[in-house]
């Protein structure tokens, strides 16, 4: 992962409804949740909501799919792991601690 692509997920997730968004949507796992679904289920307005999502699509953080008349976002976990892993290997170098306490990857 590029360090462009870590600072604009991470700017991504440093607003507290795209990181409720996102949480929201990493507990839904591969089932993933419409916008109206969300919408209601974080009360958070479908137009305030569909800006965070774009926000967090662009970030790399969520894909979205069309099944039949509605949209499917969803984590993306590849991703969320690839920033999990940068931040690790970046991060944690040469302290001990931090890298056996690291957790595995998401396999949600």
């Amino acid at each position: 992962m590029e360090q462009e692509d870590v600072v604009r997920s991470l700017a991504a997730l440093a607003q507290p409804v795209r990181l409720q968004v996102f949480r929201a949507l990493v507990v839904a796992g591969q089932s993933g949740m419409t916008p109206g679904t969300m919408a209601q289920g974080l009360s958070i307005p479908a137009n305030t909501l569909s800006f965070h999502l774009k926000e967090l699509s662009h970030a790399g953080l969520v894909v979205q799919e069309r099944a039949s008349r509605h949209i499917i976002y969803r984590a993306a976990y590849d991703h969320m792991n690839a920033l999990l892993g940068y931040l690790t290997e970046n991060c944690c170098r040469g302290v001990a601690a931090c890298a056996t306490a690291t957790a595995a990857p998401c396999n949600c």
